[in-house]
């Protein structure tokens, strides 16, 4: 299974776009859509590094194809495309390791669904600290993770988080 379309615009919404390398809240040197040194895409972002658009999305598109097969055997039960990538989207943000040790997969791999999608929120901190916009990333994942594939149409990042924020979503 791939990641469709609605993870990867999740993730580009969560992770926005900055072409000039910075630190996360944590300090990790980070570039593009959110890719660092440890995404194994072939870059090392360092300060004053800058890259393009298009240098950004294939970066993106080469590491969650590999955090997709990085998880992909730790699932056990199946999933859907929408639950596949709010899956992905998780594991790209707290690493494949903190993912296959997780207890969202064990509630997901014993057939708990509803617990798994309960666990996403736990995953709101950096740094030991609560952020907002993991809180809403969890929130938003969940929710992709609750959609139902076949009746899943990509929204805006905008009206998504819209819908998020103001209890439509």
């Amino acid at each position: 299974m791939s990641i469709n379309a609605a993870a990867l615009d999740l993730i580009k919404s969560f992770e926005g776009l900055r072409l000039t390398a910075y630190r996360d809240p944590v300090g990790i040197w980070t570039i593009g859509y959110g890719t660092t040194a440890d995404a194994g895409v072939g870059i090392a972002p360092a300060a004053g590094m800058t890259i393009t658009e298009a240098q950004a999305s294939e970066y993106l598109r080469r590491a969650v194809e590999k955090f997709a097969a990085a998880i992909r055997p730790a699932i056990t039960m199946p999933v859907n495309e929408n639950q596949f990538g709010a899956l992905v989207s998780l594991a790209y943000n707290i690493g494949p390791a903190a993912f296959e040790k997780s207890t969202l997969l064990k509630k997901l791999n014993s057939g708990d669904y509803a617990g798994a999608a309960d666990q996403f929120a736990r995953w709101n901190k950096a740094g030991g600290k609560v952020l907002a916009g993991l809180t809403r990333r969890r929130a938003a994942e969940r929710d992709l993770f609750l959609t139902p594939a076949s009746t899943h149409t990509a929204l805006p990042w905008w009206q998504a988080l819209w819908n998020l924020l103001t209890g439509k979503g």
